[in-house]
């Protein structure tokens, strides 16, 4: 067993994905495409904002082809999946501003990394933004997409290929990993670069900083709940406006 990080932390994906290597082989596994990089960026911003919020991005990439986001989210929000549709459009739209057409040659895709998952429980969900007929058949004209990933429900029927990445993920949430159970080269150089020996002081102290934050979160997130207990809500209704999960909301019952 190797002692790790957990990849719930934004400064451990950061430090994990942040590699070239392992950046470019998660976006080839899951989007199925090849990209030709020398670095990533992270704490990605546009100058000046697109819109008026500022978007940010956790990792940020691009080939003369594609426009690559990663984004690593572990609070269960509400509004993860209109956040990360406002983010691509906005990287989307920095790329258009720059181009003659509204057609630039660059693709975008954004892939959004859900550790706690959500209500859907879905492993891997899509937006597509290539239009289709009324038949559903795809006209094969924009190729930009989101791709949201949550390994918490990864099983048989996970593609093969993404399977392993998703199991990866969510066996370092409890800060240990059987390193034998995987067989992808590339998954045990993200290991061997979020153990636990491997960790700085500094990554340490934004570690603590991000779980103060979230307990911060979670306890408002709670008191709303019990008020919303108080009036009559289903437990249903307030996992999904409070973005709790459904063990903690019984436990205020």
């Amino acid at each position: 067993m190797k002692h790790v990080a957990p990849l719930r932390y934004g400064v451990i994906f950061k430090k994990a994905f942040g590699d070239p290597e392992i950046f470019t082989a998660f976006v080839r596994d899951f989007i199925g495409v090849d990209i030709e990089i020398s670095k990533v960026e992270t704490e990605k911003s546009f100058h000046p904002p697109i819109g008026p919020v500022d978007a940010h991005f956790d990792l940020f990439a691009e080939d003369s082809k594609n426009r690559i986001v990663v984004d690593i989210q572990h609070d269960r929000l509400t509004d993860h999946y209109d956040r990360f549709l406002y983010y691509h459009c906005a990287a989307m739209l920095e790329l258009t501003a720059h181009t003659k057409t509204y057609r630039p040659d660059i693709k975008v895709y954004t892939l959004v990394v859900l550790t706690s998952g959500d209500r859907h429980h879905a492993d891997i969900a899509v937006i597509d933004f290539d239009p289709k007929d009324l038949h559903g058949r795809p006209l094969k004209e924009i190729a930009h997409k989101i791709i949201y990933i949550c390994p918490k429900y990864v099983s048989e029927e996970t593609p093969g290929v993404c399977q392993e990445w998703l199991r990866a993920i969510d066996d370092t949430l409890d800060e240990q990993v059987d390193e034998t159970q995987y067989k992808n080269p590339v998954i045990h150089k993200v290991f061997n670069c979020i153990e636990e020996s491997q960790v700085t002081p500094q990554e340490r102290a934004k570690m603590k900083d991000e779980a103060a934050r979230k307990e911060t979160i979670d306890e408002k997130a709670k008191e709303i709940a019990c008020k919303m207990l108080r009036r009559g809500r289903s437990v249903e209704e307030i996992v999904e406006d409070t973005g709790l999960t459904q063990e903690q909301v019984n436990e205020l019952l």
